[in-house]
């Protein structure tokens, strides 16, 4: 990556250009901007475009930068649960088991491009077909601000379970294991992060954090290469070294824009990749694009039988549904040892790019479609739930906060200092509801933003006059106002936001009033400069 920036060739800003274009329209018509980018990507392929050395370095860097900030956020424990390995485990098994029989069933009935595949390479194929994209689920959740909600906890531990599988295979189809320096390396970053953790601290919170960030996830990264260990696997695990850190959200939010830029790069280079289609590889294409419906059932159905809950199964199952660029990796291995031909490549970045468009299209109406199925949906629920899971009781609570973040636990604060005993705070992150819990506050663990919390209430006998609508995310605070209007609520709903434009669009979701936060603090300061005036005026 030392030749990041001399690898820019003049027609690369032209490319950027275009992502640009194509990421707006995209966003101006209800999907998120990396779909755009990948339609760039094609469209450039289309026209002739090559991505180039650079392109391929943004790429390769926004994917550390990414997985980095996945590990700052990732919680160890998380993994032993059973519903995170036992779904990942069993679906891998099936998935790769029935992808690899259809495959040699679409040889046997002569299909274009099958009718070449032996035993291995239809082995090949299955595996790589059950794994699930971290690029684009980590993308999906931070866009949604559900990175710590408990379905997109689930889905992040069954992502790095499938991590953990994807080096194994590497390893094992390089016929190369790790170097015997790697124990050593464990060691040695076990016993070193309080030295890490220490400089965190020094660092402060400017420019200087961002750069330790950059640091760790690279340096990690070209460690863990040096001893034949999976270069993202590094980033990640330096990640998880700062994980259980208050700092390291900061680091996570400084690092944010750099890694949101390079993977542009990513996506860009997904759809530019290889040789256009032809109509054998289409039909291919369809094929496995199909079995995306298995796929996605599959999650849903395991989750169920793990009781978690059906809206919770459902939006996890949906955003898993989706083909992972590992799948390239393993097609690229089997080129390269002569067990698959090369037009498996370009039908491989076709298939993952477009379950990447179809994926972020039923992700962006996740919830509209569990309400409309959520009666069907609900029978395959256990009667038993989860930790954190359970029905909630709201007989005597008057207002609502949800979101406990700084926002939400200083409205929680000062409601109770006015004499507002019936306050209730809801937030989806286990620690928060655990450390507020600790300090005295009644909080609940629930996602606000769930069609489910609010079917679950009965609107003629509950108590609530007022919801403070407190998550840090615009999209989360729409939806919940929609919810709690659609449900039948018909009292207060106030908003915090951030920016001036985003009040028209929760007033049209039904909020009755809205903080900005920015705005409001400098009123708050400036009023508090007065009242300390006035008070050494009388003194």
């Amino acid at each position: 990556m030392e030749n990041l920036f001399s690898s820019i060739d003049y027609k690369d800003p032209i490319w950027i250009a275009v992502a640009f274009a194509f990421g707006l329209v995209g966003r101006s018509v209800g999907l998120p901007p990396l779909v755009g980018f990948l339609v760039a990507g094609f469209t450039l392929n289309y026209l002739g475009a090559e991505g180039g050395e650079f392109l391929n370095e943004m790429a390769d860097l926004g994917v550390t930068l990414l997985l980095f900030t996945v590990g700052l956020k990732l919680r160890v424990r998380e993994l032993l649960r059973t519903e995170v390995w036992g779904v990942t485990v069993i679906h891998m098994i099936i998935v790769s088991a029935i992808s690899t029989m259809s495959v040699l069933f679409a040889r046997e009935i002569g299909l274009p491009l099958f009718r070449d595949l032996d035993l291995v390479s239809a082995l090949l194929l299955g595996f790589g077909l059950s794994f699930s994209s971290t690029v684009f689920v980590v993308k999906i959740l931070e866009d949604r601000g559900e990175f710590l909600s408990q379905y997109g906890r689930l889905a992040i531990g069954i992502l790095i379970i499938q991590d953990l599988a994807a080096v194994i295979f590497i390893g094992i189809s390089d016929a190369k294991v790790p170097s015997t320096w790697a124990a050593l390396l464990l060691t040695f970053i076990i016993i070193g992060r309080p030295v890490l953790i220490k400089l965190l601290i020094k660092v402060g919170h400017g420019e200087l954090l961002v750069l330790y960030g950059l640091v760790l996830a690279l340096g990690g990264a070209a460690l863990f290469t040096a001893v034949d260990l999976k270069a993202d696997l590094g980033a990640l695990v330096f990640g998880v070294l700062l994980a259980n850190h208050p700092k390291a959200e900061e680091m996570a939010k400084a690092l944010f824009s750099i890694k949101e830029l390079f993977l542009v790069g990513f996506f860009l280079s997904i759809g530019m990749a290889g040789e256009l289609p032809n109509f054998e590889i289409m039909i291919a294409v369809s094929v496995l694009a199909i079995a995306l419906l298995f796929k996605s059932g599959l999650f849903f159905l395991l989750l169920t039988r793990f009781r978690v809950r059906a809206r919770s199964a459902a939006v996890t199952s949906l955003i898993l549904g989706n083909y992972s660029e590992f799948g390239l990796i393993v097609v690229v291995i089997a080129k390269t040892q002569g067990w698959l031909a090369p037009e498996w490549l370009v039908a491989m970045a076709v298939v993952v790019a477009c379950s990447f468009v179809l994926s972020s299209i039923f992700n962006n109406y996740s919830d509209e479609i569990y309400v409309r199925y959520r009666e069907y949906l609900r029978k395959f629920q256990t009667s038993m739930r989860l930790k954190g899971d359970e029905d909630i009781d709201l007989r005597g609570v008057r207002v609502l906060v949800c979101g406990m973040g700084r926002v939400g636990i200083g409205a929680y604060d000062h409601l109770i200092l006015e004499g507002e005993e019936n306050v209730l705070g809801l937030d989806f992150d286990e620690q928060v509801v655990e450390q507020q819990s600790r300090e005295g506050r009644k909080v609940c663990l629930t996602n606000a933003s769930s069609p489910d919390l609010w079917s679950r209430l009965d609107v003629n006998s509950n108590e609530i006059e007022w919801v403070l609508l407190c998550a840090p995310n615009l999209h989360t605070n729409i939806v919940t106002a929609r919810l709690a209007r659609s449900w039948g609520f018909k009292g207060y709903i106030t908003a915090a936001v951030r920016y001036p434009d985003e009040k028209v669009t929760l007033m049209d979701a039904g909020v009755d009033a809205v903080f900005n936060i920015y705005a409001e603090a400098g009123a708050g300061l400036a009023q508090s400069g007065q009242e300390f005036n006035a008070t050494t005026e009388v003194n």
